[in-house]
C-alpha cells in the first residue's frame, strides 16, 4: 500500500508539471483529486489504497507548493519525485481502518496485528502507516484529547501545579547542554560524535560493495542501524533530562533559538546536540506536568547584560568566556551569566504566585 501511494504521488507530480507546460497555471487540487478518483477505477494496483489516502497525497503535494509560492525567493523548491522504495506513509483520515478488539486494526479488507506502545485515548481523528529506512512499519494515531492538557483560561495565563515552588532560567551551550540559574550545568553526551568511527566504518563498507547487490542492501541496513542507535540514545536521554528537569522546577525559561543560524555557524555540532528536538519533549511533558516553559525574546542580550548590575556591553566576541563588568566590576562566566539573566526576563514575563527562584546553597 505504501509502494502503490508513492507511484500515486509520482503521477500526481508528473501531472503537475505536465499541466503547467500546457497551460502556465497551478493544477487545482479538486481536479486532481477528481482525475486520480477516475484512474483509481481502470489501475488495480492504486485501489490497495484507500480514496482518503489518495485524497491526503494530493493535499500534501497542494500544501508542498503553496509553502514553494509563498518562500520560494528564500530558497524553498516545489516538491519532486520520490523513489517509490523510499515513500514513508500514507494517512487515513474518517475511514478506511477500523480499530478491532485487542491489537488489532482493520485497514481495507485486511486485518493486522500491532504491538499497543500505549493505550489509545480519546477520538481518533487521523490514522498514518509509516516505514523505516529498515522497512519497519509504524502505526501512528492521532487523537482529540482536550482535557488531556492543561489549556488556557479565558483572559488569563495557564494555570501552574506548584509542587516544587521553584523557577530557573536554562541557556544552551555548545561545550555544556545545559547551564542553570543556579549555576549546575549540564554537559552533553555528543552521541553521533562517540559513534562517528563506527557510522564511518559502515558507510564505508556501504560504498565498496556492487550496486543492486543483496551484499549492499544488508550493509545499507547495517548503516541505517547505526544511526537509530543514535537516534535512540539521544532521545532517551532528552525524555529522562526533561523528566527531570519538569521534576525539579515549576517553572523554566528558555531564550528562543535561530537554529537554522546555528546550524549554518557549526554544523554537524549543532544536529548532534539537537536543541529543538529537546524542546519538543519538555514541552510536551511540562504541558502534561502541569509545568510551564516560558520563551524569552532571541534579541534580548542575555549574555551582553550583567546580571548584577545591569549593565550592557556594547560587544562580546564568542571567544570571551568570562568578562568583567565595567560598572559593578562582577566577574561574569558566559553562560552563567546569560542564564541569570534568562530566569529574570522569564520571571517578569509570569506572576509567580508562590513560585521562587532556585538558588544554590551557600557554604557558612
Amino acid at each position: 500500500m505504501i509502494n502503490a501511494s508513492g507511484v500515486i504521488y509520482n503521477h500526481c507530480i508528473a501531472l503537475h508539471k505536465r499541466y503547467y507546460r500546457m497551460w502556465g497555471k497551478h493544477l487545482n487540487c479538486a481536479k486532481l483529486q477528481a482525475h486520480i478518483a477516475h484512474l483509481r477505477k481502470r489501475k488495480e494496483f492504486w485501489q490497495t489504497v484507500g480514496s482518503q489516502a489518495v485524497q491526503d497525497i494530493c493535499q500534501r503535494i497542494e500544501k508542498a507548493y503553496q509553502l514553494f509560492f509563498k518562500h520560494n525567493k528564500k530558497g524553498v523548491r516545489p516538491p519532486g519525485f520520490k523513489k517509490v522504495r523510499k515513500y514513508k506513509s500514507f494517512t487515513l483520515k474518517q475511514a478506511g481502518y477500523k480499530f478491532l478488539g485487542g491489537n488489532q486494526v482493520k485497514i481495507g479488507s485486511r486485518i493486522y496485528q500491532f504491538w499497543k506502545s500505549r493505550e489509545i485515548e480519546g477520538t481518533v481523528k487521523t490514522l498514518t502507516i509509516k516505514r523505516t529506512p529498515l522497512g519497519e512499519l509504524f502505526m501512528v494515531v492521532v487523537v482529540d484529547v482536550r482535557s488531556f492538557f492543561v489549556s488556557e483560561r479565558e483572559g488569563g495565563k495557564p494555570e501552574v501545579e506548584i509542587k516544587t515552588g521553584k523557577i530557573a532560567g536554562f541557556d544552551f551551550g555548545l561545550k555544556t547542554f545545559l547551564t542553570c540559574s543556579d549555576g549546575t550545568t549540564i554537559e552533553s553526551p555528543q552521541f553521533l560524535k562517540q559513534s562517528l568511527r563506527l557510522v564511518a566504518n559502515a558507510s564505508r563498507h556501504h560504498s565498496r560493495k556492487l550496486k543492486g547487490s543483496a551484499n549492499r542492501e544488508r550493509a545499507r541496513k547495517n548503516l541505517v542501524r547505526k544511526y537509530e542507535n543514535i537516534f535512540n540514545q539521544r532521545r532517551d536521554w532528552f525524555w529522562k533530562l526533561a523528566h527531570e528537569l519538569t521534576d525539579k522546577f515549576d517553572i523554566l525559561c528558555f531564550e528562543t533559538l535561530n537554529l537554522k543560524g546555528m546550524q549554518r555557524l557549526w554544523g554537524r555540532k549543532i544536529s548532534d546536540l539537537a536543541f529543538g528536538e529537546f524542546i519538543q519533549i519538555l514541552e510536551w511533558i511540562a504541558k502534561k506536568k502541569n509545568k510551564l516553559v516560558v520563551f524569552i525574546d532571541r534579541w534580548y542580550p542575555s549574555s551582553k547584560t550583567c546580571s548584577n548590575c545591569g549593565h550592557v556591553l556594547e560587544k562580546l566576541d564568542l571567544s570571551v568566556r568570562e568578562w568583567r563588568c565595567p560598572s559593578c566590576q562582577s566577574v561574569n562566566g558566559r553562560d552563567e551569566n546569560a542564564a541569570r539573566n534568562i530566569f529574570k526576563v522569564g520571571a517578569s514575563t509570569v506572576s509567580l504566585g508562590d513560585v521562587r527562584q532556585a538558588s544554590p546553597a551557600i557554604a557558612v
